[in-house]
């Protein structure tokens, strides 16, 4: 039996027992006389609330200190910049462009675009482009290799020799002193990886890139609340700074999981190896533009994010972590996972027993959490892509904005529960600086990227 398989055949079982839990929370509720029935939701509100004000909120308001970067190191680790491309036409000249621009010691930087099966003029590019850098080294897999992302970058692994291994998506973007400034910000907090600040270019397209804009801000000050409190900060994909022997020591990139990224965080946490977060200098990417595009790109975010969980929580749960990151992880997997089942769960129930819904103070209490730290982001300064000037229509766009999540992931986790799994990678189109307009993301779809493996049911 294949690692894939043995990986991901347990997931289902688990993604049951989880769906059922939280519907039994949802429901109890509604057969207790009233007021006692939200003494549960009050006691959590409570509880997680205090937490998130204590973790996040309360360090937001605090001044904030710039993060000291020492300007230079007396010897510069070997960098390499890896990048997994497939139908990257719009943007892969470009990235190389920036890439190569980057301020580094000569010799000291290599760019690898791992070319997974281009069906367009990707590869016809990258040789064109390659004549004239000479950093830049193309490896190519066929279309079918399997394994998505984490197998593309897997492919180059062996090949690295440098200390430091940078993942970015084709469509990144970031200022020229970029190294100067990361590379002896990680040496300096001796930390196994780093994650930049995702900001989204043009994010005054339309109101769904401003809604990103303003997650993607709120994302990285709960980031860094978590890691100033003890928490467990994670990867994000897109701009994360990888040291190589962290990332070989806990067996390279999870190609039985949809998303690399957070696997990656999990694993690297239990293996006691630290994640810093950096607000300045950002990395630049694209916003999905409709809203077809961005409920497939959350439906994989969401699976990911519940693949790992179910697939590390003994060693989370009986493991050596501190206190303080069990503390973080339950609070932050009950927000983020359990509090929208238990709240389609509860809604379900209120319209079938003609009673009231029970889940609304902890609900009201997070949208309200949520959007203070939307707030405290978007005017903190920041360096890359403008975001949101913030006033009482773009807080509240955000705050709604959020109740996708209200969605997907009762769907996303019902779908893992009852159907058999075929592990799929969705490919995320990047359009650059093409004139098309959003029916070009409609071609963002889940057949992306070739299927792992069929679970047998």
């Amino acid at each position: 039996m294949t690692a894939a398989k043995t990986a991901s055949r347990p997931r289902r079982g688990k993604a049951a027992l989880f769906v059922l839990l939280c519907g039994c929370a949802g429901a109890a509720p509604h057969w207790v006389e009233p007021p006692r029935n939200l003494l549960p939701a009050i006691s959590l509100t409570l509880l997680l609330g205090a937490y998130v004000i204590r973790t996040v909120l309360f360090r937001l308001w605090k001044p904030q200190p710039p993060v000291a970067l020492p300007e230079a190191l007396d010897h510069w680790p070997d960098v390499d910049v890896v990048v997994a491309a497939r139908d990257e036409e719009a943007v892969i000249g470009r990235l190389v462009e920036r890439v190569a621009q980057l301020s580094y010691p000569e010799g000291q930087l290599r760019l690898w675009v791992v070319d997974d099966g281009s069906e367009d003029r990707t590869a016809a590019l990258l040789e064109e482009i390659g004549s004239r850098h000479s950093l830049l080294t193309v490896l190519r897999r066929p279309r079918d290799a399997g394994g998505g992302k984490s197998g593309a970058l897997n492919a180059v692994l062996p090949q690295l020799r440098g200390r430091w291994m940078l993942v970015l998506d084709a469509d990144a973007g970031m200022p020229r002193d970029l190294l100067q400034r990361l590379i002896p910000y990680a040496e300096a907090g001796s930390w196994a990886a780093v994650q930049l600040r995702k900001a989204v270019v043009e994010a005054d397209r339309n109101l769904l890139t401003q809604a990103q804009a303003m997650e993607m801000a709120l994302d990285t000050v709960i980031q860094q609340g978590r890691l100033a409190s003890g928490g467990v900060p994670e990867l994000r994909g897109n701009g994360q700074l990888l040291r190589r022997d962290a990332l070989e020591a806990c067996g390279g990139f999870n190609e039985a999981t949809v998303t690399d990224d957070l696997d990656l965080s999990f694993r690297l946490l239990l293996g006691d190896c630290g994640i810093g977060v950096l607000w300045d200098p950002p990395v630049e990417e694209e916003a999905v533009r409709t809203l077809p595009a961005l409920w497939r790109q959350r439906q994989r975010w969401a699976e990911g994010g519940l693949q790992r969980f179910f697939d590390y929580w003994p060693s989370l749960v009986a493991g050596p972590l501190a206190p303080s990151r069990k503390l973080d992880l339950a609070a932050f997997f009950l927000l983020q996972y359990a509090l929208p089942v238990v709240s389609i769960a509860d809604l379900l129930t209120a319209l079938a027993t003609r009673t009231l819904p029970s889940i609304w103070p902890l609900s009201i209490v997070a949208f309200g959490l949520s959007g203070a730290a939307i707030v405290a982001g978007c005017r903190r300064s920041s360096e890359g892509p403008p975001l949101p000037n913030i006033n009482p229509f773009t807080a509240a766009l955000g705050i709604a904005y959020l109740a996708h999540w209200f969605v997907v992931i009762p769907w996303v986790a019902l779908r893992m529960a009852l159907l058999p799994k075929r592990l799929v990678w969705a490919k995320t189109l990047h359009v650059g600086e093409a004139s098309g307009e959003d029916s070009h993301e409609e071609s963002d779809d889940l057949t992306g990227e070739a299927d792992l493996t069929t679970q047998v049911s």
